[in-house]
């Protein structure tokens, strides 16, 4: 199954990609049409490579199919092998006849709607087709029918993700695949065109078919997409317009990828729709990774390992006598004196000349200029104060120093000759 691939470049980007690994585009999507996310999920509009078709359905196609000259070696085919009997000489007609047709880049919504649809249908319905198993297209029945014969096209991506279960399925670890050579990868897939009751729009829907897992991916799930190698004469069958009978060579190309692949475990947050970040293409133990908390370590000195600072270097030259150290005739020398015991450092004495000391006045001298503090006045100082030994008299802020003159009564008397009586 995949429910989750990364399409996190913009549609001229795919389109410039495309056309340096061989592949036409003669008519492309606009940047805005086509989702751009590193996280996309069904029902989001993405990239689909196919032919230009009409949109009436397989009927319509079929019609246009039998006004197409018929080949000079076609009557000496099975017409129920229909191109299976080409051999490589004829493969080689047929990719140059490819080249002939036009193909296009459009942006389609994740999730098969068939043509024959008259309501637009629920989330859960639309889940149901965003993957179309191989095995499911052996027999000319189901819902496949017409569109395996007249429209197959290409799904692009930059890879996709996958889930490991483990204990049990109660932990699931989110795994990205990708081509080891960082090409884009192109699903094989199927599309159609529908128009749902009183609506004029057209809206165009794919899936995505998937086989079994390749050796590689064995570990990881069971199914994986079908990749068809970009530009290969395998992607070029499957995109065939002419090819309008469903055979057994276009059967043959639905098989597990045979390149090499990159597979790693990637942040989990990726599994919640909507999130979007080039993280989530990024292995989780990658130092590339932003939520990698190991990247928050990486700037810590190892043990045994050197800072490149100058105490780390002389370190190093006293046990490695090779390394030389060039002196400079600038640098300050320090040193490292003794320390007392609490570890604080014992003030370095004042090796200046000494100068006079202003003796402190004590009780008894106060009043007394110190002989030692006089000094003579000049015209830009003035004279030192000194201290008078007079002692001038305070005056009170709440009396003038006089007695009040108030006769002693029988109410002005002290509160204490109350007591004595």
């Amino acid at each position: 199954m995949c429910g989750r691939y990364a399409l996190g470049i913009r549609a001229a980007f795919v389109r410039h990609r495309m056309q340096q690994e061989n592949m036409q585009v003669d008519d492309w999507a606009d940047d805005d049409e086509a989702r751009e996310t590193y996280n996309f999920a069904p029902g989001y509009n993405g990239l689909v490579y196919r032919a230009n078709v009409p949109d009436a359905g397989a009927r319509a196609q079929e019609q246009e199919a039998e006004e197409w000259p018929v080949e000079a070696n076609a009557e000496a085919r099975d017409p129920d092998e229909g191109d299976a009997a080409l051999d490589a000489e004829d493969h080689d007609d047929a990719i140059a006849t490819n080249k002939d047709d036009t193909y296009r880049l459009q942006a389609m919504k994740w999730g098969l709607i068939p043509f024959w649809t008259k309501r637009n249908p629920d989330y859960g319905s639309m889940m149901k087709t965003i993957n179309c198993r191989d095995d499911s297209l052996l027999e000319n029945r189901g819902m496949w029918t017409s569109m395996k014969k007249s429209k197959r096209c290409v799904v692009v991506a930059q890879g996709f993700f996958e889930w490991l279960k483990r204990n049990g399925g109660k932990e699931k670890i989110p795994h990205f695949v990708k081509r080891k050579d960082d090409k884009l990868m192109c699903f094989a897939g199927l599309w159609d065109c529908v128009q749902f009751e009183g609506s004029d729009d057209k809206v165009y829907t794919y899936t995505i078919i998937t086989t079994d897992s390749n050796k590689q991916l064995n570990f990881l799930h069971d199914r994986m997409p079908v990749i068809l190698e970009n530009g290969s004469s395998e992607m070029w069958n499957w995109l065939d317009p002419k090819r309008t009978k469903w055979n057994k060579e276009l059967q043959s190309l639905l098989i597990p990828f045979k390149g090499e692949l990159e597979c790693y475990p990637v942040v989990k947050d990726v599994g919640k729709v909507g999130n979007n970040s080039h993280d989530f293409v990024v292995p989780a133990a990658s130092t590339e990774n932003k939520n990698n908390i190991a990247n928050f370590f990486a700037n810590t000195k190892k043990p045994g390992q050197s800072s490149g600072s100058a105490l780390d270097t002389k370190k190093d030259a006293t046990k490695n006598p090779e390394i030389k150290i060039e002196s400079n005739k600038d640098e300050r020398i320090t040193t490292d004196p003794p320390r007392s015991e609490d570890n604080a450092p014992i003030p370095k004495p004042d090796s200046s000349p000494e100068r006079g000391v202003k003796r402190s006045l004590d009780e008894k001298d106060e009043g007394i200029a110190s002989p030692e503090t006089k000094t003579n006045p000049t015209a830009n100082s003035s004279p030192s104060r000194t201290a008078s030994p007079i002692k001038k008299k305070l005056r009170s802020s709440t009396s003038n120093g006089t007695a009040p003159n108030v006769k002693s009564g029988a109410g002005n008397q002290r509160i204490t000759s109350f007591f004595s009586k």
